[in-house]
């Protein structure tokens, strides 16, 4: 409560954390508010005026391609009677066969043209008719007209030294579209005898349709600007031109400006949507950057006060639903107090170590010294000779058995030989007191190396651990300790418990990953760690490292774990699988190495125990 005060008063001032926060980003806010405004003032907008722009040129392109489509249409059909045989002889030889077959006004509404006429040469005609679409009648007064226009049009310069050409003609208050070939033979050979003109009629119905916006023919509004504009419209004007390339009538039409009105709401919609945001996050910004920011600092701050006046390193409580910087900052400063933890337990499994070696210093003493009495008995008992001489016994009792020795020098045989028996006597048991004293000395130095090998064979205590935390730990140091390689390392973040004495699991790890990355080294300097963490089916957790180290031959897998063995020339010693082997033994696991050949990698395979899983109702039930 007293801390919870506390922030709310650095809250309320500027010179907390808070408060600057809150301040910078106002100001921020304010002037991004501003900053957008401009832009979409000075670049916005005129980007959609270019698009405006562009949609007007796409208005007049358009309707100058319909126009352009529909001349070209009636083009194409007066093209086939230009290059045609009877065209050719008719032109010449006028015949009302011809006539009566192709010119009659089914084969004009074929055609899709409401004229057709032929001239010769010189401009004089052969033949013109107009049919009236909607009443199927001739029209002398149209014909006429389109005669005259036709003998004034430059045709050869509307065809533009082609064999064909289109242009539109104004005739009264009627605007044509105009097709004209020269007449040819069928396979375009022949000097040309004359010009064959065909005519479509092009109204505003027919305009419109063809634009799909309400359009009309202009007939009064020859020349003016294509395009004007107002402040909700655009009047686009796109002239109808004619064989000289002066415009005969305009096609208009007006569309609505879309677009620029668009961008001015567009305009006002982000000014007035900024300046709501800004508010909305002026007014949330405090009080979720004091639940989010603030609040949970200050857990960390009060947790490493608590750390530093207890010495207990106890864990922060994490929020398993946080995933940002500040459950990241959370991680780390728990992963510090169990990487102290572990350093802590390591000094006193050194300490540990090293007493157990003292230990093993004071047995060799012990052994020595007891040792000491067999060396001088054997040192004795190899130097000391025969008390007499076994060839003076024999001649001694070869005499005696002789009849014929004196009394005098049988008694003194006699006495010598008692004498040489006492003394054989005296130093055989002398040697069964000397060796009895040896038999003692080695069973006191058998009891004491039993004594060590008793302590030697005990099972370290195992406990619960979790493999990850142990596997990531390690991964940490290792990556320090590459002597210059680049690895990469990669494990699951799912806890995984075994058991097994942590302090050894850790160290057997430790080893494994230095001689994996010793293994990276050699293969050329970079490369990966992947661990994987598998339950077996019989109870146990399998701990798979794989390295893209140098590898090894597989045929010799059984020589890795024998003491002394190494699989690099330059070193010396080999004792480090032995020993893990041993470990992992000892904590009723196994462990395993295997590789597919030098070159491609290793794999080392460690198989615990896991714990006992309590049993539930449905277990009970069964």
């Amino acid at each position: 409560m007293a801390w919870s005060r506390a922030t709310r008063g650095r809250r309320l001032s500027f010179a907390s954390l808070g408060g600057k926060l809150l301040l910078i980003l106002a100001s921020v806010g304010l002037i991004g508010s501003i900053a957008l405004t401009v832009l979409l003032a000075l670049v916005i907008t005129p980007s959609f005026n270019a698009l405006e722009r562009q949609a007007m040129d796409g208005h007049v392109q358009r309707t100058r391609a319909a126009l352009t489509d529909f001349a070209s249409k009636v083009e194409s059909s007066v093209r086939d009677y230009g290059d045609w045989n009877s065209s050719y002889d008719y032109i010449v030889k006028p015949t009302r066969a011809f006539e009566q077959e192709s010119f009659s006004p089914l084969a004009m509404a074929n055609l899709d043209v409401d004229a057709m006429a032929y001239l010769r040469p010189d401009r004089s005609l052969v033949i013109a008719r107009w049919i009236d679409p909607r009443t199927g009648r001739e029209n002398d007064a149209l014909r006429d007209a389109m005669v005259v226009a036709i003998r004034q049009a430059p045709l050869d310069g509307a065809m533009k030294g082609s064999n064909s050409g289109h242009f539109y003609i104004r005739l009264g208050k009627v605007v044509a579209a105009i097709g004209v070939a020269k007449v040819r033979k069928s396979d375009g050979t022949g000097v040309p005898r004359g010009y064959v003109v065909m005519a479509r009629r092009i109204t505003s119905e027919q305009l419109a349709k063809l634009l799909q916006v309400p359009a009309r023919l202009d007939l009064d509004g020859a020349g003016g600007d294509l395009v004007t504009t107002s402040s909700t419209t655009m009047q686009i004007a796109v002239p109808v031109t004619g064989a000289e390339g002066r415009p005969v009538a305009v096609a208009s039409f007006v569309v609505p400006r879309d677009v620029s009105q668009l961008g001015r709401h567009m305009l006002w919609l982000a000014v007035l949507g900024s300046t709501i945001l800004l508010a909305l996050v002026l007014a949330v910004l405090s009080r979720v950057f004091s639940h989010l920011v603030l609040k949970p600092l200050g857990l960390v701050e009060g947790h490493m006060q608590r750390v530093r006046n207890s010495g207990s390193l106890t864990l922060l409580p994490e929020d398993v639903g946080r995933r940002d910087e500040i459950a990241s900052l959370g991680r780390s400063f728990n992963a510090m107090l169990v990487q102290l933890k572990e350093l802590r337990e390591q000094v006193e499994a050194q300490g540990f170590e090293l007493g157990r070696s003292e230990s093993a210093v004071a047995v060799m003493h012990n052994v020595r010294n007891a040792l000491n009495p067999v060396s001088t008995i054997l040192s004795t008992g190899i130097g000391q000779g025969a008390p007499v001489d076994r060839a003076l016994i024999e001649r001694a009792l070869a005499e005696l058995a002789a009849a014929d020795v004196a009394p005098e020098r049988r008694e003194k045989l006699v006495s010598f030989v008692a004498a040489a028996l006492d003394a054989e006597d005296r130093q055989r048991e002398d040697r069964s007191r000397q060796l009895e004293i040896g038999r003692d000395a080695m069973r006191q130095v058998l009891e004491i190396i039993g004594a060590q090998q008793r302590l030697a064979h005990e099972r370290p205590p195992l406990e619960e651990c979790d493999a990850t935390q142990i596997i990531a730990q390690n991964a940490t140091i290792a990556r320090h300790s590459g002597k210059g390689a680049s690895i990469a390392f990669n494990f699951p973040a799912k806890k995984y418990p075994v058991m097994a004495n942590r302090v050894l699991l850790s160290q057997v790890v430790g080893n494994l990953f230095s001689n994996a990355a010793e293994a990276i080294s050699a293969a050329g300097g970079s490369g990966s760690i992947n661990v994987t963490i598998a339950e077996t089916s019989d109870g146990r957790v399998e701990i798979a490292i794989h390295d893209t180290g140098e590898g090894f031959d597989p045929g010799g897998t059984p020589q890795l774990f024998q003491r002394g063995f190494s699989t690099r020339r330059h070193k010396s010693g080999g004792f480090g699988l032995h020993w893990c082997a041993n470990s992992v033994a000892a904590m009723e696991g196994s462990l395993s190495l295997e590789s597919d050949g030098v070159g491609r990698g290793a794999t080392a395979r460690l198989v615990l125990r896991a714990p006992a899983r309590e049993a539930t109702k449905a277990d009970l039930a069964a």
